[in-house]
């Protein structure tokens, strides 16, 4: 007997791959940009008065808010503090809120502050 027979083919079950597409959501935190608070030399407030509000409104080490002072005194402004917008301007209000120096007679208000856009 030969085999010449036209068998039929043998039918093979298909294989599909189902590929699923997982979404990836990445949650980026933008970093907000940074602003600089800036106060200005007068003379109607002590360093004693400067070093104070350095130590206790922006929480300086007594060195630094030494040395941001004399940078206050020689260059008639300094950053003392970066932060975001919104803390930036809280700064200031702090700053302006601390009033007069009871130190000094002529002192008829607050430190003079800004806030500024920072490089970076």
């Amino acid at each position: 007997m030969s085999d010449e027979q036209g068998s039929a083919p043998v039918d093979e079950p298909e294989t599909s791959v189902a590929v699923a597409v997982e979404e990836e959501q990445q949650t980026r935190t933008k970093k907000l940009p940074p602003y600089n608070v800036i106060i200005l030399n007068d003379e109607e407030h002590t360093f004693q008065y400067v070093i104070e509000l350095l130590t206790k409104l922006f929480a300086h080490p007594l060195r630094t808010a030494e040395a941001l002072t004399w940078a206050i005194h020689n260059s008639g402004r300094a950053v003392v503090y970066t932060t975001h917008k919104e803390k930036a301007e809280l700064k200031r209000e702090q700053v302006v809120s601390y009033g007069a120096d009871p130190r000094m007679k002529e002192s008829k208000g607050p430190l003079r502050c800004y806030i500024e856009p920072a490089e970076g």
